[in-house]
């Protein structure tokens, strides 16, 4: 059996994740591996969970979390079929539909799990007293930057009140601390970064503006879905097993994600535990509910034409009905 593009797959106890590159045959036996795209945040930390434990497990094939510094870098591997799944902003994905880009989102990648950080010396207090100031967000098409036209509209301030600018995660610390920035809203661990090293201060936690927010989510390419669906399935299975794992445990999960994250165990743990809400790998299903409020503040802001179809870009049918920890 072949596919116009290699397909590699791999399993961990219930988990089959799968990628694509071109010209080479779809194998499932040994020495077949599979991509999966993510970022260093902590939204997506099912994915060096899964890797990890592919790596410590007996089995056949082998999962690879294929990491990637930003999202437009994502969005054009996925584009070119590098990958066939990724954690992908979720405004971001909508709009990626809403171009006729060939995917559906299959599961959430976290909920929370995303901070607003001003400088340590702000005399901040609400997001009021942030007006006329610079604010770095990861994206203009980042769920992030709904929230705060979101908390900008609760609090009676017009688009035009701060000044936005697009910086990647990891520069974010860095360019606060050096005084370029006034604040920023990421998804973690670089907000705790800068609480970490003195340099910023939470003004707020994203559960505290939008209860259970959502920022990524787990997208697949619809060739994928017509053609393999049990490789969908089972994917999506292995990251809510690893996500219930990470649940059950925190501390493991930082030691497990430092390395692959190429950051200190001490500030993933830091993130996992204070407070320990901060970020949730459980309830991932993705509902209308969510969906039409991200919807909302997308065409708010000016991030979307108009509404989607929610069939047009959900696909719940992969989701299992019971959750078990991966087996670690």
């Amino acid at each position: 059996m072949t596919y116009r593009a290699r397909i590699a797959v791999v399993t961990v106890g219930a988990l089959a994740v799968l990628t694509v590159a071109h010209d080479k045959p779809w194998r499932r036996g040994n020495g077949a591996s599979l991509d999966v795209g993510y970022l260093p945040v902590t939204c997506h930390l099912t994915c060096p969970v899964t890797d990890f434990a592919t790596r410590t497990t007996t089995t056949s094939t082998r999962f690879r979390s294929s990491r990637f510094n930003d999202f437009p870098t994502v969005v054009e591997s996925l584009k070119a079929r590098q990958i066939d799944a990724t954690f992908l902003l979720a405004p971001l994905a909508m709009v990626l539909r809403e171009q006729r880009v060939p995917i559906h989102i299959v599961y959430l990648g976290h909920r929370d799990g995303s901070t607003l950080i001003v400088r340590k010396d702000s005399t901040a207090r609400s997001i009021r007293d942030l007006k006329g100031k610079k604010f770095a967000r990861p994206s203009r098409y980042s769920n992030q930057y709904l929230v705060i036209t979101k908390l900008m509209e609760d609090e009676g301030m017009q688009p035009d009140d701060i000044e936005f600018v697009d910086l990647p995660p990891a520069d974010m610390p860095s360019t606060l601390a050096a005084g370029a920035i006034d604040a920023y809203f990421v998804g973690e661990p670089y907000a705790a970064k800068a609480e970490m090293d003195g340099t910023g201060r939470v003004l707020y936690y994203a559960k505290d503006i939008w209860p259970h927010f959502v920022s990524c989510v787990l997208v697949v390419r619809d060739e994928l879905i017509d053609e393999h669906p049990e490789i969908v399935r089972d994917l999506v299975r292995g990251i809510a097993e690893s996500g219930e794992w990470a649940e059950r445990h925190r501390m493991d999960a930082a030691r497990v994600a430092a390395p692959y994250y190429r950051q200190d165990q001490k500030l993933l743990e830091f993130v996992l535990t204070q407070p320990p809400d901060r970020v949730s790998y459980r309830q991932l299903t993705p509902t209308d509910e969510d969906m039409k409020a991200i919807m909302h503040y997308a065409i708010k802001a000016g991030i979307l034409r108009g509404p989607i179809d929610l069939g047009d870009i959900i696909d719940r049918r992969f989701i299992p009905e019971h959750i078990e920890p991966a087996k670690i």
